[in-house]
């Protein structure tokens, strides 16, 4: 019976990272087509972004990655604070902290719709910034709760494993459909996100904070159901 539990608060875990996987790409796709070539989640973009543009590279930003690099580096920094105190798993914190980056990007949503389309500077790098904290934050989380494979921002060490632990590359085995998940969602909800941004930017960051208010309700109603509570 313990072990059926545990197999069943584990699948329901992975399919809710896998939810986070899918909102992370629509913000990225947010991101990168209606703030100027800036990542919130994946930051290894960021970073060769920053370094093309040092280099001289035309028509590259530098301020808004940057900047998102730093304030997703903040975010991940308050999720490790918040969250090293209690066990690894979903807990009321993990909730808590799912929360909060809902309703950042359910504020910021509301903020894009009332400001009617891309945000003017300096506005533009405080939405940035604001979506990069919730993933930072959102990223610490899900490495708390630790879903192998799924990290919920980005997806280069999954299609590596998945790769060079396939029967091609000789491998006997691997987690594939958690892998594969993980990589179609992220791109899937990229594409849903280009498509959003074709109505107006705020559907985009509205289409995440709804995914992730959705899964922290759904991982806290099953925890506290787990523990009888």
């Amino acid at each position: 019976m313990l072990k059926k539990l545990r197999a069943n608060r584990d699948n329901l875990h992975l399919a809710l990272m896998l939810a986070l996987t899918f909102s992370t790409g629509i913000v990225d796709a947010v991101g990168y087509l209606g703030l100027d070539k800036v990542f919130a989640g994946n930051m290894t973009g960021n970073v060769v972004i920053l370094g093309m543009a040092l280099a001289g590279a035309d028509d590259l930003p530098w301020v808004g990655p940057l900047l998102a690099l730093f304030a997703f580096m903040g975010g991940a920094v308050v999720g490790g604070r918040v969250l090293r105190p209690v066990k690894a798993g979903w807990t009321t914190r993990t909730t808590s902290t799912f929360l909060v980056v809902g309703l950042v990007m359910a504020g910021l949503a509301i903020a894009l719709f009332i400001m009617n389309g891309k945000p003017p500077q300096p506005w533009e790098l405080v939405v940035t910034v604001l979506l990069a904290a919730a993933m930072g934050l959102q990223a610490a989380t899900a490495r708390h709760i630790a879903v192998k494979d799924v990290t919920t921002v980005v997806v280069t060490s999954t299609i590596t494993g998945f790769a060079a632990d396939s029967r091609l590359a000789g491998g006997k085995g691997q987690p594939w459909f958690r892998r594969a998940a993980a990589i179609v969602l992220i791109a899937a909800g990229a594409g849903v996100g280009a498509l959003l941004l074709m109505l107006h930017i705020g559907w985009g960051v509205a289409a995440a904070a709804l995914v992730t208010l959705v899964a922290a309700l759904i991982g806290h109603v099953a925890a506290h159901v787990k523990h009888g509570v």
